[in-house]
């Protein structure tokens, strides 16, 4: 078994939606214009982190990954002073975790650290909103290419 590969992504993490095609035949994310370019500065900021990954560890050719996420949001002001000065909450709002998730992936395959994200077989993913601390993403790759029990 492979060690772990730890990630730490600054940013704002952005959802990657579903994509609507153009007369033209192009695939372009059906949000705004605003969403699109918070969504592309998302997955740039996974693709480099991944990329910086790949110089010291070359592309993962584990045949089964697994990832654990934390996406960090920066908590609104709207939250009472006690939220606040916990410091972190469950984020129960929009974007969607699954969706934060996909773009994590193509962002990690962008970057050449994983092959294909068809990889990735098991995920453990949160996301919180943090008060006075950096936003983005942490993230554990871990090989997972072990015996797993199953109950039917």
């Amino acid at each position: 078994m492979n060690g772990p590969i730890k990630l730490i992504i600054p940013g704002l993490p952005a959802p990657q939606g579903s994509k609507t095609r153009m007369p033209n035949g192009a695939l372009v994310e059906s949000s705004s214009a605003t969403g699109r370019a918070k969504f592309n500065d998302w997955r740039t900021a996974v693709a480099v982190a991944a990329w910086h990954a790949y110089d010291e560890h070359g592309c993962i050719d584990w045949p089964a990954v697994s990832l654990e996420v934390l996406f960090r949001f920066p908590m609104p002001k709207s939250r009472p002073a006690s939220a606040r000065q916990a410091g972190s909450l469950w984020k129960v709002s929009t974007p969607y975790l699954d969706k934060l998730v996909r773009a994590l992936g193509d962002g990690l395959v962008r970057g050449g650290l994983l092959p294909d994200d068809d990889r990735i077989c098991w995920i453990t993913a949160r996301k919180v909103e943090v008060h006075n601390s950096w936003t983005g993403a942490s993230v554990t790759i871990n090989d997972a290419n072990r015996p797993i029990e199953v109950d039917l």
